[in-house]
């Protein structure tokens, strides 16, 4: 049994054995080794099951993949961005899909969220995660050494093109993708911060974000890039969307959620893209697991969407 094998197997039994630091070490190697070899913009087929944000919900990423199905019977997956943070178990899900990506490394593919960075993890928990689990920030380390090496998008059958946030003003051809350094921390701003940190907005054109990274970007600069180059659909994810997910400007941008009941209050469903064989593709929306699923006054649930959208 390889260590992949090995790392799976514990992170999937229960409860969850988490790898020694030697162990992570390995793994991380193993996983840069990889992604070193990846472009900027990967180039997939499908049928590939899409994610949005999974931010440490762990229980909620096990359901997810057995409604997706086996990746060992043949299925394929391309996780946005933003797998840890505000969750409670960011260790555990980083650490399988990073162990299920060495394992399967044609199979999985793992793309650049906002939150895969040093500044994100410091502030919104994996920091404090990585220290209480292992008495030092050294896997919090090694983790944030791979984030720098995750690619930035994804085009699926050249035309489905997905990535964490959204558009960039400066990227206007897809060709840009293999000018750009990715292997580093996120900018505030350019071109990586913008793929990682854009939303859709109602008017047209270009605005600055109020997140303060980014832009949001409207209908007409959706079309042009889509025309430009070739694309039928813009995936992405990096908003909550209480119903798992949203279609705008006439269905040429979905935004995906993949994180049901955020950060265990917000009474939200999840959603999975499959992009079946052929061009059509269709939702999987599923529910929170009962283990963090609990009743919540409306107030609160008004509150967190307004928050967090």
């Amino acid at each position: 049994m390889s260590d992949a094998d090995r790392l799976v197997a514990n992170l999937r039994h229960v409860p969850v054995r988490l790898p020694k630091e030697v162990e992570v070490r390995r793994l991380c190697r193993s996983l840069s080794d990889l992604l070193l070899e990846e472009p900027n913009l990967l180039s997939l087929q499908s049928p590939q099951i899409v994610c949005g944000d999974i931010h440490g919900q762990f229980q909620d990423l096990l359901h997810l993949l057995d409604l997706g199905g086996s990746i060992d019977s043949g299925h394929r997956y391309l996780f946005l961005g933003d797998l840890v943070d505000r969750g409670k178990n960011s260790l555990e899900t980083f650490l399988l899909l990073a162990a299920l990506k060495v394992q399967h490394p044609g199979k999985v593919s793992l793309l650049r969220g906002n939150h895969e960075c040093r500044r994100a993890t410091r502030s919104y928990g994996f920091y404090a995660e990585c220290l209480a689990q292992y008495g030092s920030a050294n896997v919090w380390k090694m983790c944030c050494r791979v984030f720098d090496l995750l690619p930035l998008a994804a085009i699926i059958d050249g035309n489905i093109f997905c990535v964490h946030g959204g558009l960039s003003p400066e990227i206007k051809q897809l060709d840009k993708f293999q000018k750009l350094d990715r292997c580093h921390e996120i900018p505030e701003s350019g071109c990586i911060a913008d793929l990682l940190w854009s939303d859709p907005q109602e008017a047209p054109g270009w605005t600055a974000s109020p997140r303060g990274h980014g832009h949001l970007f409207g209908g007409d600069v959706v079309e042009e890039f889509n025309r430009r180059n070739g694309i039928s659909l813009i995936c992405r994810a990096h908003q909550l969307v209480m119903d798992g997910y949203r279609w705008h400007f006439g269905q040429k941008l979905v935004t995906i959620w993949s994180a049901p009941n955020y950060c265990y209050r917000c009474g939200n469903k999840a959603a999975i893209l499959h992009v079946n064989s052929g061009g059509d593709y269709d939702f999987q929306v599923f529910e929170a697991q009962a283990l963090h699923t609990r009743p919540q006054p409306k107030r609160l649930k008004k509150r967190c969407r307004q928050f967090f959208l």
